[in-house]
C-alpha cells in the first residue's frame, strides 16, 4: 500500500470496527461447545415479536469462516467499492495472552488484502454475560504499567506494516474502555515515549465512548470516538409492541430517535470523532434480556450518514476527518454493513451515496441536516 493508509487527502474516511469471531478457537470451545463462533449465536436467534427479523441469514459472503483463504479478500473488496476505507480490527489481550488473533495475523503474514486497517484494543474481562459486565468471568483483564508496555510492543510490530491507518503520520489506535485502565495518563505517555524510542511516531490515541464521554485530553488521548448506541436515551416502546414474546424482559426502542439524538448532539466541546451505526437488534447474544431498535432502514441510516459525513467536514480537518461505523459484521448484534438476505446491498449503497452526497460542493456547513427533511421510518 502506498499513501492510501496513511493521508485520507482531506477527506472523510471511513473505518468500520470488525469483529474477528468467526472462527473457532480453543477457548470458545471450552466455554461455549465445540465449534462455536459467532455464526452459532446468529443461527439459533429466534423472532420475539410478529415482523422480527430473526434469525438474520447472511448473503453475498454466506456463513464466512475468516480462516479460509479469499473471505478477507472479498470483504475487502466489497468495502472498497462501497467506500469504507479501511476495517479497525477488535484487538483481545489479557496480560500476554491473546484471542481471535489469527484473522489479523493471518492478515500480516500474507501481505493481503491490500486494504488499510487498524485496531482497537477491546480491554474489557471476558465474561459469560454478553453485555460487558462482569458476571461470570472467563479471562480477566488486569492492568500494570509492565504489561501496557509489552502491549505496546505488539501494537509497534502492527505499526510498521505500510497498510496501518495514520492520522498525519501517527498510527491510529483506539481503546475500547479507557476508563477501566487506572493509570490512563501514565499509560499512554509511556506509550508515547516507547514509540519514539523504537523511532517511530507517537500513536494518535483515540477513546471510545462507551462509559460517559471525557475531555480525551484530560486522559491522555488525543480524541474520542462516539459508539453508538452507548449513551443514547432510549424510548421504552415494548407496551407498544403487539404480540411481543410474555417472557421478553429487554427492550425495544426507537431508532430513530437514535439518529435524532445524534444530530441534535454537540460534538465540538472536546475532538470528537462522529460514529454511526446500521441497525441494532442483540437478540441473539441476549435472547429475551435483548435490546431492539425498531425501524432502522437503508434510508435512514444513509440520512444519518451524509449528515456525520458533513458534520465531520465542517468541524474537522485533513486525515482527522475520520467517520465510524460500528459496525462491519457484528452479526449478532444486528448492526453491520454486510449484505444479509432481506436487505442486501442497501445498507453499503446507502454507506456510499451518504459518503457522495456529503462531499459535495457546499455540503459542510453548520448543522446542514436541519434544513431537510428527514426521511421516514417505522418507528
Amino acid at each position: 500500500m502506498t499513501d492510501d493508509a496513511r493521508s485520507g487527502g482531506g477527506e472523510v474516511r471511513t473505518i468500520a470496527f470488525y469483529l474477528p469471531q468467526f472462527h473457532p478457537i480453543p477457548e470458545n470451545d471450552r466455554w461455549w461447545g465445540e465449534g462455536f463462533t459467532e455464526w452459532t449465536n446468529v443461527r439459533r436467534a429466534r423472532p420475539l415479536f410478529p415482523g422480527h427479523a430473526q434469525p438474520r441469514v447472511p448473503g453475498a459472503l454466506g456463513y464466512y469462516d475468516l480462516t479460509v483463504p479469499g473471505v478477507a479478500e472479498r470483504q475487502a473488496t466489497l468495502a472498497r467499492t462501497y467506500g469504507v476505507h479501511g476495517f479497525c480490527y477488535y484487538f483481545y489481550w489479557f496480560n500476554g495472552h491473546r484471542l481471535l488473533e489469527r484473522p489479523l495475523e493471518d492478515m500480516l503474514a500474507r501481505g493481503t488484502p491490500d486494504f488499510p486497517f487498524c485496531v482497537c484494543w477491546a480491554n474489557e474481562n471476558w465474561t459469560r454475560r454478553w453485555d460487558g459486565r462482569d458476571d461470570d468471568i472467563l479471562l480477566a483483564q488486569s492492568y500494570n504499567l509492565d504489561d501496557s508496555r509489552r502491549l505496546f510492543d505488539a501494537f509497534a510490530r502492527l505499526f510498521a506494516d505500510p497498510r496501518y491507518i495514520r492520522v498525519d503520520g501517527r498510527p491510529l489506535l483506539l481503546v475500547y474502555k479507557s476508563g477501566l485502565i487506572p493509570e490512563t495518563v501514565a499509560t499512554t505517555t509511556m506509550w508515547r515515549e516507547a514509540a519514539i524510542a523504537l523511532g517511530q511516531p507517537e500513536p494518535y490515541l483515540v477513546s471510545c465512548e462507551t462509559s460517559g464521554r471525557p475531555d480525551p485530553a484530560s486522559i491522555g488521548f488525543d480524541a474520542s470516538v462516539e459508539f453508538p448506541p452507548h449513551g443514547h436515551q432510549a424510548y421504552w416502546l415494548n407496551a407498544q409492541v403487539p404480540g411481543l414474546d410474555p417472557g421478553f424482559t429487554g427492550l425495544l426502542t426507537s431508532y430513530r430517535a437514535l439518529v435524532v439524538q445524534s444530530l441534535e448532539r454537540d460534538a465540538s466541546d472536546a475532538k470528537r470523532l462522529r460514529c454511526v451505526v446500521p441497525s441494532w437488534d442483540n437478540s441473539a447474544r441476549r435472547g429475551l434480556q435483548g435490546t431492539v431498535f425498531l425501524g432502522s432502514s437503508p434510508e435512514l441510516f444513509g440520512y444519518w450518514a451524509e449528515a456525520m459525513v458533513q458534520d465531520t467536514r465542517a468541524r474537522l480537518a485533513g486525515d482527522e476527518r475520520l467517520l465510524f461505523v460500528n459496525a462491519w459484521n457484528e452479526w449478532a448484534e444486528g448492526c453491520c454493513l454486510e449484505p444479509d438476505e432481506r436487505w442486501g446491498l442497501q445498507y453499503l449503497e446507502a454507506l456510499r451515496d451518504a459518503l457522495a452526497a456529503g462531499t459535495r460542493p457546499g455540503a459542510a456547513t453548520t448543522e446542514p441536516w436541519r434544513t431537510r427533511r428527514q426521511p421516514r421510518s417505522q418507528s
